[in-house]
């Protein structure tokens, strides 16, 4: 009797692990591709206290700035930036948060999809998204950039808010 039940469990449980791992790669694709020797930062997150989000707020109001160009952020206050936990931010910021509209676009639509609450890590960094698409909204000039910038700006909102609702 278990021998018949064997392959069934075995084909069950493939299926189960294979579509854990497609959801857990599913947002933050490039969280999963080491960058810059940051081999023991494979998955980093800046918010781990009540203090940590307080910092973090305290980084936003600020100034920080996220640059695409060369992938940089820049802290404005030398004292925030030259903390020791800015440096997970750093690695969250210039690495992990999609830069490319067409990869913005892609996950504002799994976004709206989502049924289910988003976990800690990809709510921080769907936030940290909105502020890079909101800054990149205030540089753009080209008036159908504007459009499209703010239409992402748009979407990403409604998700962050949606998910504010489920949980």
């Amino acid at each position: 009797m278990t021998r018949r039940w064997a392959p069934l469990i075995a084909v069950y449980l493939s299926v189960y692990l294979a579509a854990a791992q497609h959801d857990r790669k599913g947002l933050y694709p490039s969280v999963y591709r080491i960058k810059r020797g940051t081999h023991w930062l494979i998955s980093p997150t800046f918010q781990r206290s009540v203090g940590d989000v307080s910092l973090l707020f305290e980084i936003l109001l600020a100034g920080m700035q996220i640059h695409s160009a060369g992938h940089t952020m820049l802290i404005p206050d030398e004292e925030l930036a030259s903390l020791r936990s800015v440096k997970e931010l750093e690695v969250i910021c210039e690495d992990i948060l999609p830069k490319k509209l067409s990869d913005i676009r892609r996950l504002a639509a799994k976004l709206a999809e989502r049924r289910r609450p988003l976990r800690w890590l990809d709510f921080e960094r769907t936030v940290l998204t909105l502020v890079y698409s909101a800054q990149t909204l205030a540089r753009v000039s080209n008036q159908y950039q504007r459009v499209v910038w703010t239409d992402i700006v748009m979407k990403l909102v409604m998700a962050i808010e949606n998910d504010l609702k489920i949980s």
